[in-house]
């Protein structure tokens, strides 16, 4: 079987308001199209499966393609959209790249269930703790550097001088970020002068589930810029991938899996901000929502949405993505507890308000 023969017969599912019809597999391949028959269908043996693998591998009989099935990333899982549908994602120039799943409303439920369950574990980790954990997807990403300069190329049409250089300095934030994780403390909590003998503290505290609608021209850069620092405070949170450019978010939930950030920390959910934006604006268990995606009239709706059960809203602004981010989505998504305890009377209660 010829190459280009193998990639007509590669993966591809869609269900209602997908790109193409329903493929045998269920697989996300290129749409509209049966999945890569197996060597029996095909006629083929496995023996003869075998030895036509190994004349591709020594350069004889082009191997089949393996494309790859992208997922979200939900609790700690790679589930398929509950919908069962995908969309067609391009490079800058209109090429295939992949089907990315189209996620739904449920999907969106799911997540925030998800992201509710980790929130007490993780917010009650030591900042330390967090830290490192911070740490060690900063170093999951340096070996996957490659494959994610790739990514960023062909997502946002980069040479792939400028798309290395997107990938080391969204390594270089995650690393901030972690550095950040137990010192935020000293910036956003105080001791408090009170006139009477009594000592008077704040102290920040997360906010809880956060959602989070990533930059859509960022799709690397901009993504981390959004989620490590809302993680590194103690909450947990959904985020809804760049809508044209889902698959460095997608590949960037493989290493959050591998790496030791606890399942339902962060989740993944790649589709249309239009859809998956109000039901996460409108949900009476998320504390926060981060619109920095969302534009135009979707980012005022979402904002009325937030208002019902009073979420903290960070509106949408231009952002340079490659500047130094400060401190302030750190501190956004940030609660303060103030306490009051007696002087000089040891084991009296203090009351917190």
């Amino acid at each position: 079987m010829s190459e280009s023969a193998a990639k007509k017969k590669s993966a591809g599912t869609s269900g209602p308001g997908g790109t193409g019809k329903p493929g045998k597999s269920g697989k996300t391949g290129r749409p509209g199209k049966t999945a890569v028959k197996s060597a029996d269908s095909a006629g083929r043996s496995g023996a003869a499966a075998v030895a036509g693998a190994e004349q591709g591998a020594s350069g004889g009989a082009p191997r089949l393609s393996v494309l790859k099935t992208y997922k979200l990333f939900v609790g700690g899982k790679f589930p398929r959209s509950e919908s069962g549908r995908v969309y067609e994602v391009t490079d800058s120039k209109g090429g295939w790249l992949a089907n990315a799943p189209l996620s739904s409303r449920k999907d969106a439920r799911d997540a925030v269930s998800a992201a509710r369950k980790a929130f007490g574990g993780w917010s009650g980790a030591t900042a330390y703790n967090r830290g490192q954990v911070l740490y060690r997807v900063a170093e999951m990403l340096e070996g996957r550097r490659e494959q994610f300069a790739a990514e960023v190329a062909d997502a946002e049409g980069r040479t792939p001088a400028a798309a290395a250089a997107q990938v080391d300095a969204a390594i270089d934030r995650w690393v901030w970020y972690a550095g950040w994780s137990d010192k935020v403390a000293q910036i956003a909590g105080s001791a408090n002068p009170v006139a009477g003998p009594y000592f008077n503290l704040s102290t920040p505290e997360p906010t809880g589930v956060v959602a989070v609608l990533a930059p859509q021209e960022s799709s690397l850069l901009g993504l981390v810029s959004v989620v490590a620092p809302a993680i590194a405070t103690g909450n947990t949170v959904v985020v809804v991938t760049s809508e044209r450019s889902p698959l460095p978010a997608l590949s960037l939930a493989e290493v959050l899996a591998t790496s030791d950030v606890p399942g339902g920390v962060v989740n993944v959910l790649s589709g249309r901000a239009a859809e998956l934006g109000p039901p996460l604006a409108s949900h009476q268990d998320v504390n926060a929502i981060d619109l920095a995606g969302a534009q135009g009239e979707l980012a005022v709706e979402l904002e009325i949405a937030a208002a019902d059960n009073l979420k903290r809203v960070r509106r949408p602004a231009p952002v340079d993505w490659t500047a130094d981010p400060g401190t302030d989505r750190m501190l956004g998504f940030l609660e303060t507890k103030t306490v009051w305890h007696p002087t000089g009377a040891l084991g009296a209660a203090g009351s917190a308000y």
